[in-house]
């Protein structure tokens, strides 16, 4: 009677399809772990500006952001190892390291009795973002094919920033009821804990789907490493326009992430309006992302690009301009839609060049400028700020992300590719 039956191990695995509906459900899960890897950030960025000027005793601006320098740096060159090291090994097991580096970040934050431990904290998380956020996007575009790549980044963008500003907004809350630390920091630590399980029980490999697209676009072997470098750094111009608008992108985020809560509470802001200051700004950009990536899909790249960071810029010129709590409410939500323009429309430019073959490098090139942004907007922001004033380093990123929105409308081309 058994003979009836096939043998367990021959039994065969289910096609591999590319598209939104068929992968709904590790689709749906990968959402939920970038969530977790956005909360990772958010319970910082409320809190740790505060807790250089309170606790540490930190008198410069620029002393005060050297913990987004550390950040950026360490992210950025992780960024560039991910996206390499998943086309080659896979992306689980680059998901799952990133996670077990997370781990100790909010720990240190909690015990640190210098601020050495504090910026050596956000190198841990440089790294574990760079691993965790990079690979989550490369597996996103990975199951969804070429159709819905604005769809899966904004989709990945939106679940990552709108933990930030949740994150932000609880943080601040529990910060003012409860003190800087410890509390806040206890959200990050169940951030991680549950993203080491996710990933490592419950997350599948999709480098079967990479492979599925690449044989039915019947494309050429990918090219060497060092040549996806200079195509989407330089020569490419498209790629590089790109990679230029990222960086300045999170230049100004780099900014907002470490000056706006010293700038707001110079100006006697509470720390709960604080809270909610940080929390707009993320929270409008994960939310629109849940649109502008899927328009993308539909009117092109480009327009969105360049709309965005001209938003951003005017945003950001009347948040150096005001004075109160209701100017900076609207030029949060500014920045934050201008953000939410721009974020997963950049990605899904490089995916739409990029061949599947390298397209985790390619991706990981583009990351790796993007997220430099934050130490160079950290470095810039309090070098500025030092010399001239907070209003005046807010006014100098105002002015280079309005220069980036220019040279995307020079150098890049419309790279959606209509398939009706």
């Amino acid at each position: 009677m058994n003979g009836d039956l096939p043998a367990a191990d021959t039994i065969a695995e289910p096609p591999i399809q590319l598209g939104l509906r068929p992968n709904i459900g590790q689709f749906a899960l990968l959402v939920a772990v970038s969530g977790l890897v956005g909360g990772m950030i958010g319970q910082e960025r409320t809190v740790l500006p505060l807790l250089a000027i309170d606790v540490f005793g930190l008198t410069g601006v620029a002393s005060a952001l050297t913990f987004v320098i550390a950040f950026g740096l360490a992210k950025a060159g992780t960024n560039l190892a991910a996206g390499a090291l998943a086309d080659r090994f896979g992306r689980k097991p680059v998901l799952v390291a990133g996670w077990l580096i997370g781990v100790p970040v909010p720990l240190m934050i909690i015990l640190a009795p210098s601020w050495a431990w504090v910026v050596a904290a956000n190198l841990l998380l440089g790294v574990n973002q760079g691993l965790t956020w990079s690979t989550t996007v490369i597996m996103k575009i990975d199951l969804v094919g070429p159709v819905r790549r604005g769809l899966a980044t904004g989709m990945n963008e939106a679940a990552g920033y709108g933990a930030v500003a949740f994150t932000a907004l609880v943080t601040g809350w529990i910060a003012a009821e409860y003190g800087l630390r410890p509390g806040p920091f206890l959200v990050g630590l169940t951030y991680a804990i549950l993203g080491v399980g996710v990933s490592t029980f419950l997350v599948r490999e999709t480098r079967g789907h990479v492979e599925h697209e690449q044989q039915l676009l019947d494309r050429p072997a990918p090219p060497p490493w060092r040549d996806v470098f200079w195509r989407t750094t330089f020569r490419d111009h498209s790629l590089s326009a790109a990679s230029q608008a990222g960086l300045v992108n999170n230049l100004n985020d780099g900014m907002a992430w470490g000056l706006l809560p010293l700038f707001y509470a110079s100006a006697g802001l509470t720390l709960v309006e604080i809270g909610v200051l940080a929390a707009t700004y993320p929270g409008i950009w994960a939310v629109g992302q849940l649109v502008t990536g899927g328009l993308s899909d539909r009117i092109g790249r480009k327009p969105l690009i360049v709309g965005g960071m001209l938003l951003q810029a005017a945003a950001i010129a009347l948040i150096a301009l005001g004075s109160t709590f209701g100017v900076w409410l609207v030029a949060s939500a500014g920045l934050g839609l201008g953000t939410a323009m721009v974020y997963p429309t950049l990605l899904a430019t490089i995916a739409d060049v990029a061949d599947p073959a390298w397209r985790g490098s390619a991706i990981g090139v583009y990351r790796l400028w993007r997220d430099l942004g934050f130490a160079i907007g950290a470095l810039v922001a309090g070098v500025v700020a030092d010399a001239l004033g907070m209003p005046a380093a807010i006014g100098a990123v105002a002015l280079l992300t309005a220069a980036s929105g220019v040279v995307v409308l020079l150098r890049m081309r419309e790279t959606l590719v209509r398939t009706q």
